[in-house]
C-alpha cells in the first residue's frame, strides 16, 4: 500500500544474564545504559549487543571452544538456527559482556590473570579495535567457556519501534576472581542486585528497567537459589519467541506481551485514565507494561480495556 509505514528488519543480537551467589539466593548484574544511547537510553539492562560480522566463522572459532560444535548445537541451538547462527550469538554474548561489563567467559593456557589484565587495560584505554576479539582469542590462545552458558529466552523488538533486534538471552555464572566494570561509555553504572530488589527499584524509579529486563527478572523470581536456577536453566529450551506489541498512547505507551488476552489484535484500545492505580507489585504476574514517559511498569488488565 502506498505510504504504508514498513517495520525495520530486526538485527541479530545477544544478551547475557550474569548471576552470582548471594547468601542462600543469587544476584544478577545490571548495567545502566548511557542517556545518549540511541536505543533504550538511561535504563538498566543485562550486558549485550549486536552480532558483529567478525562473530561468524565456524572454521575460525572451532579451535577456541571448550565444546564440540555438535554439542553446542544440541545444548544451545534451535531448530531454526544453523550451527553458524548459534555460534555467532554465543560469540557476540561473550564479546559484548567483556566490552560492556569487563567479564570474560574464557580461560587461557598459562596465566589467565595476566592475559585478562592486559585485555582490561586495552579496554580501559578504548583500544579494542574492530575485530579485536577474534584476533586476541587466536593470538593469545584463549578457550571460550561456551559450556558455562545456558539458554534463557528469545526476544524480538516490537515492529512499531525504530530500532529492532532479534535477541537470544543466555544465562551464566560469573567466573571466579572476575569483577564487573561498566565501560563508562555505552554503560555508565553497574550493580549486583537480587531480582526482587531490582523490580522494586524499577517501580520506585530508582532503577529504571528495560521491558525485557522487567519480564526476565520477574521470571527469575521462580528460582529461590543459584543451584535451583542453574539446574532449571540447564534443562531450558529457547521456548516461544517473545515479540511484544507496542501501543502508542497520548502520553507514553503500552507494551502488550504475547500472553496478554488482547495480543495479536490489530486495534487495541487502552483506557488511559487512572493507569497509576493499576500498577502491580514486584511479584504479581503481568502481561502489560505501561510507560508514562519515565518508567516501564507492569499494570493489570481490565475487562473494559
Amino acid at each position: 500500500m502506498t505510504g504504508e509505514k514498513t517495520s525495520p528488519e530486526s538485527k541479530p543480537a545477544a544478551t547475557l544474564i550474569l548471576v552470582r551467589p548471594h547468601g542462600d539466593a543469587f544476584q544478577v548484574y545490571l548495567l545502566r545504559r548511557s542517556k545518549n544511547a540511541r536505543f533504550m537510553p538511561g535504563v538498566h539492562v543485562f550486558p549485550g549487543g549486536m552480532v558483529d560480522p567478525e562473530d561468524y566463522g565456524l572454521d575460525t572459532w572451532e579451535n577456541y571452544l571448550d565444546m564440540a560444535l555438535e554439542d553446542i548445537q544440541r545444548n544451545l541451538g534451535a531448530a531454526t538456527l544453523t550451527a553458524e547462527d548459534t555460534l555467532s550469538f554465543i560469540i557476540a554474548a561473550i564479546r559484548e559482556t567483556f566490552e560492556e561489563a569487563g567479564v570474560l567467559l574464557a580461560r587461557r593456557k598459562g596465566s589467565d590473570a595476566a592475559g585478562l589484565k592486559s585485555l582490561l587495560e586495552l579496554r580501559g584505554m578504548g583500544r579494542l579495535e574492530s575485530g579485536w576479539f577474534k584476533t586476541r582469542m587466536a593470538v593469545e590462545d584463549w578457550i571460550l567457556s561456551v559450556s558455562s552458558l545456558h539458554r534463557w529466552s528469545h526476544w524480538i523488538t516490537p515492529r512499531q519501534m525504530k530500532f529492532r533486534f532479534d535477541t537470544r538471552f543466555f544465562l551464566a555464572t560469573i567466573p571466579e576472581n572476575q569483577v564487573c566494570r561498566p565501560d563508562k561509555k555505552e554503560t555508565t553504572h553497574g550493580l549486583w542486585i537480587t531480582p526482587r530488589e531490582a523490580l522494586a527499584g524499577n517501580l520506585s524509579g530508582e532503577i529504571p528497567l528495560s521491558p525485557p529486563a522487567v519480564v526476565t527478572l520477574h521470571d527469575l523470581l521462580a528460582h529461590d537459589s543459584l543451584d535451583n536456577l542453574i539446574k532449571g536453566a540447564s534443562n531450558r529450551s529457547w521456548g516461544n519467541v517473545i515479540e511484544p506489541q507496542l501501543v502508542p498512547m497520548a502520553q507514553g505507551a503500552m507494551i502488550i506481551e504475547p500472553w496478554d488476552p488482547m495480543y495479536g489484535r490489530e486495534h487495541i484500545r487502552i483506557k488511559e485514565t487512572m493507569l497509576e492505580d493499576d500498577v502491580l507489585g514486584p511479584e504479581e504476574p503481568f502481561s502489560r507494561l505501561w510507560n508514562d514517559g519515565r518508567l516501564w511498569r507492569p499494570v493489570r488488565v481490565k475487562s473494559k480495556y
